[in-house]
């Protein structure tokens, strides 16, 4: 069975690692999809798709993991076309998994399975509360992977967050 788990990984944190690798057990496969692949250089999306990439498949080399694939998903701005955009980009999957309502919703509304993954600590495992602390000085780097804290830092992201929030 394949899954389908989409985020905008920005950046990829421990949450998100502990959620692929508890769906990694369930599941043959993982498609995870980089949300808002478009964006980057902004204060919501700092970081670009190719970074976040880097990012999620250091961290799941580092984990052993590797029954997943990654895909591109820019957004359209049309929420009732939006899971039809994802179907074109792929459609090889057996249930969609996620925690966010909207996200649920509009794949529900065209009949998939949803299933959800146990929330890590949601309160510090937050791209958003990452990306603040970043921003001023704070202690960030243990809600990340290693392997992502050495990324950030070598392409400078922990300095572009900065700027961008000044």
């Amino acid at each position: 069975m394949k899954a389908l788990f989409i985020g905008r990984f920005q950046p990829f944190h421990n949450g998100h690692l502990k959620a692929i690798k508890y769906l990694s057990n369930k599941y043959d496969e993982l498609i995870i999809g980089i949300g808002s692949s478009q964006y980057s250089n902004t204060i919501d999306n700092p970081f670009s798709s190719d970074e976040r990439m880097l990012m999620i498949k250091e961290s799941l080399k580092q984990e052993n993991l590797t029954n997943y694939k990654i895909i591109l998903i820019p957004d359209i701005n049309n929420p009732p076309k939006w899971v039809d955009h994802v179907l074109s980009i792929t459609s090889d999957f057996d249930v969609v998994v996620s925690n966010n309502d909207f996200t649920k919703k509009l794949f529900l509304e065209k009949g998939f399975k949803i299933k959800q993954t146990p929330l890590f600590n949601k309160k510090e495992y937050s791209g958003r509360v990452i990306r603040k602390r970043i921003s001023e000085n704070e202690i960030w780097d243990n809600l990340v992977p290693n392997h992502c804290v050495k990324i950030i830092k070598k392409i400078k992201g922990d300095k572009r967050i900065k700027e961008l929030n000044s």
